[in-house]
C-alpha cells in the first residue's frame, strides 16, 4: 500500500489549505495517509549561527524521517503576501540542511488556494517553480480560486470545470506513485 504524506502550508488552526490537502489525499483509493501539522513543527527561525551552535533540530528530523516514509506528498499552500507563510518557510530552510535532496524526490501534488479568485496563484508559482530544482521526480499542481465558492466539506470542488482540472493532475501525481 502506498504511502501518502499531506498538509496546508500553514499553521493555521481553521486552514482551508489544510482541508484541500486532506480531500485531494484522500481522493487516492488503497493508500495509507499521514496528515501533518504545520504546528507540531513548530522551530526556532533558521539561522546558520542557530545550526551551528545547537545543530538540526530533532523536529527537522522527524519531518524529514516523514518525507522518507512516504511514496508521494500532497502539499496545498497558503499565501501570506505573495509567498510561502513564514511556518513552511521555516520548516523547508531546516529539511533542506538535513541531506541535499529536501524533499527525498518523492512523487508531489502541489496545491494552493485562497478565499480571493486568484487562489494562491502566486505562491504557487514559487513554489513549483522552486521545487522543480529540489525535486527529480513528478510535479503536478492545481489552484483552487475562490475556496468558499467552489470548495463544500461533503462534496469536495464543486465547479465542473474546476474539479475536471483538479482531476488531472490528480491522476498524473497517484500515476507516479
Amino acid at each position: 500500500m502506498k504511502k501518502i504524506l499531506a498538509f496546508g502550508a500553514s499553521s493555521s488552526k481553521k486552514s482551508i489549505n489544510k482541508q484541500l490537502a486532506t480531500y485531494a489525499a484522500h481522493q487516492i483509493e488503497n493508500t495509507e495517509i499521514t496528515i501533518l501539522d504545520l504546528n507540531d513543527f513548530a522551530m526556532p527561525i533558521y539561522s546558520i549561527d542557530k545550526e551551528t551552535d545547537n545543530g538540526i533540530p530533532e523536529l527537522a528530523l522527524k519531518f524529514k524521517r516523514l518525507i522518507k516514509d512516504s511514496d508521494g506528498m500532497v502539499i496545498s499552500f497558503a499565501e501570506h503576501n505573495g509567498a510561502y507563510s513564514a511556518a513552511f518557510k521555516n520548516i523547508m530552510d531546516w529539511n533542506s540542511r538535513i541531506e541535499k535532496d529536501a524533499w527525498v524526490s518523492k512523487p508531489m501534488l502541489l496545491l494552493a488556494t485562497s478565499p480571493g479568485p486568484r487562489g494562491g496563484a502566486a505562491v504557487l508559482d514559487i513554489a513549483v517553480n522552486k521545487f522543480k530544482f529540489m525535486n527529480t521526480s513528478p510535479i503536478q499542481h492545481f489552484s483552487l480560486p475562490s475556496f468558499y465558492d467552489n470548495f463544500n466539506t461533503e462534496k469536495g470542488i464543486t465547479d465542473g470545470d474546476l474539479n475536471a482540472s483538479f482531476n488531472t493532475a490528480l491522476t498524473a501525481f497517484h500515476q507516479s506513485l
